[in-house]
C-alpha cells in the first residue's frame, strides 16, 4: 500500500492477506457456502461470549485460596444484591471481590482495548502487521508515563491523571508524527512499519535513559511499569479502563461498514461509496491511540495482544469488521486473562508480570504469522 500526499491508499492487498475477506466473499456473488458462513457468525460470536465468561470465572477461582465457581457466584451475588456474609465465607469473599475479580476484569478490559486498537489500525492502514506496539504508540506512551513518574519522584502511580495525561499526550504526538510523515512522504506500508520500529527503539532507549538517572524508588516504579502488570488492580482501574472500552466498542461498530470499505476496497473506492475517508481515518486512529495509551497508563507496556488478538479473531470469524470488532474484543480480553492467570499460578507464590507471559505466547504466534504470510505470497 502507498499513501498519496492526500493520505489515499493506492494499492490493494493480495488475496492471501489475513486482512482481506475470505475467498468465498471475494469471488463475486456469494454462494451457498458463503451464505452459510455468514449465518454462522452470530452463533460464533455468542459462543465466544459464553466461553469468555466461563473462562474468566474459572480464572477467578485459580489461586492459593480454595474457591469454586459457586463461591464466585455467591460472592458476586452478595456484593451486588447484599445479604448475610457468614464468618466462614468472609475470607473467600474478600479474596474474590477485592483481589481476584478486579484483577481478572482489568486484564480482560486491557486485552480487549489493545485488541480493538489493533484491529482498527490494521483495517485503516490495510496491513495485518500493524499494532499499537509496532507503530511505536505503546512505547511512546510508556515513555510519557515513565517521565511523569520520574518528575514526581515516583509518587505518581497507577491511575494518576498526570501519568495518564503524559502517556496519552506522548502517544498522540507520536501517532501524529508517524501518520503525518506517512502521508507527506507517500510511504509504503512496509516503510511505515520500519518507521514504527525505529520509533519503538528510540522510545525504549529514552525510557532506559530515564531509568539510568532515576533513584532507587523511582527506578523500581518505572521498571514495574515497563514489565506490564495488573498486580495492583483495583475497582477504580476497572471502572476507568472497562467503561471506556465498553463505550468505544459500539462507536467502532457504527463505523464498521466504513472500515470494511477502506480495508477491502481502498480509499478511492470507499470515497465513491460515500465514505469520508480522511475524517474516518483520523478519528478512528485517535480512538485507537487513546485506547492503547489508557491501557499503558494503568497496566504498563503489554505487547503482542494488539497484534495477535485480531488475527485469532479473524481466523475464527472472518474479516468483516461488523463481527471482527466484537470478536477481537473477546479474544484480546481472553488472551490477557489467561496469560495473567498463568503468570500468577505457574510459579506461585511468585507472580510473573502479564507482559512477560503474553510475550512468551505472542512471539511464537507472531513468528508463525510471518512465516505463514510469506508462504502464502
Amino acid at each position: 500500500m502507498k499513501l498519496s500526499p492526500g493520505g489515499q491508499a493506492t494499492a490493494t492487498l493480495p488475496p492471501s492477506s489475513p486482512a482481506s475477506p475470505g475467498p468465498a466473499e471475494s469471488q463475486g456473488g456469494p454462494g451457498r457456502r458463503s451464505r452459510a458462513a455468514w449465518a454462522g457468525r452470530p452463533a460464533v460470536l455468542w459462543a465466544g461470549t459464553v466461553v469468555s465468561v466461563l473462562v474468566s470465572a474459572w480464572c477467578v477461582t485459580a489461586g492459593t485460596t480454595n474457591a469454586g465457581l459457586l463461591d464466585v457466584w455467591r460472592a458476586i451475588r452478595l456484593a451486588v444484591f447484599g445479604g448475610v456474609l457468614t464468618e466462614d465465607f468472609a475470607q473467600t469473599y474478600s479474596v474474590i471481590i477485592n483481589l481476584r475479580l478486579p484483577r481478572v476484569l482489568l486484564a480482560f478490559a486491557a486485552g480487549a482495548a489493545l485488541s480493538l486498537a489493533g484491529v482498527v489500525m490494521q483495517g485503516l492502514l490495510r496491513n495485518p502487521l500493524v499494532s499499537p506496539f509496532t507503530l511505536g504508540v505503546s512505547p511512546a506512551a510508556a515513555f510519557g508515563a515513565a517521565l511523569a513518574i520520574l518528575l514526581t519522584g515516583g509518587s505518581a502511580g497507577s491511575g494518576s491523571w498526570l501519568v495518564i495525561g503524559s502517556a496519552l499526550g506522548t502517544a498522540l504526538a507520536v501517532s501524529a508524527l508517524v501518520l503525518g510523515l506517512a502521508s507527506a512522504k507517500a510511504m509504503s506500508a512496509a516503510t511505515l512499519l520500519l518507521l514504527g520500529i525505529a520509533l519503538t527503539q528510540l522510545f525504549e532507549a529514552m525510557t532506559a535513559a530515564l531509568q539510568f538517572v532515576a533513584d532507587e524508588n523511582t527506578l523500581q516504579a518505572i521498571v514495574r511499569w515497563t514489565f506490564g502488570s495488573v498486580n495492583n488492580a483495583d475497582w477504580n482501574d476497572v471502572v476507568v479502563v472497562g467503561s471506556f472500552t465498553v463505550v468505544v466498542l459500539p462507536l467502532l461498530l457504527w463505523f464498521s461498514r466504513d472500515l470494511n470499505a477502506i480495508a477491502f476496497a481502498g480509499d478511492d473506492a470507499a470515497k465513491s461509496l460515500g465514505v469520508h475517508v480522511t475524517a474516518v481515518r483520523v478519528g478512528l486512529i485517535v480512538v485507537s491511540v487513546v485506547l492503547a495509551a489508557l491501557v499503558v497508563s494503568f497496566c504498563g507496556v503489554i505487547g503482542f495482544v494488539g497484534l495477535v488478538g485480531p488475527h485469532i479473531a479473524r481466523l475464527a470469524i472472518g474479516a468483516d469488521h461488523r463481527y471482527l470488532l466484537p470478536f477481537s474484543f473477546l479474544t484480546g480480553g481472553l488472551l490477557l486473562v489467561i496469560a495473567d492467570t498463568v503468570g500468577r499460578t505457574v510459579l506461585a507464590p511468585s507472580v510473573v508480570p502479564v507482559g512477560i507471559v503474553v510475550a512468551f505466547i505472542g512471539a511464537p504466534v507472531f513468528i508463525n504469522l510471518i512465516l505463514t504470510r510469506k508462504a502464502a505470497q
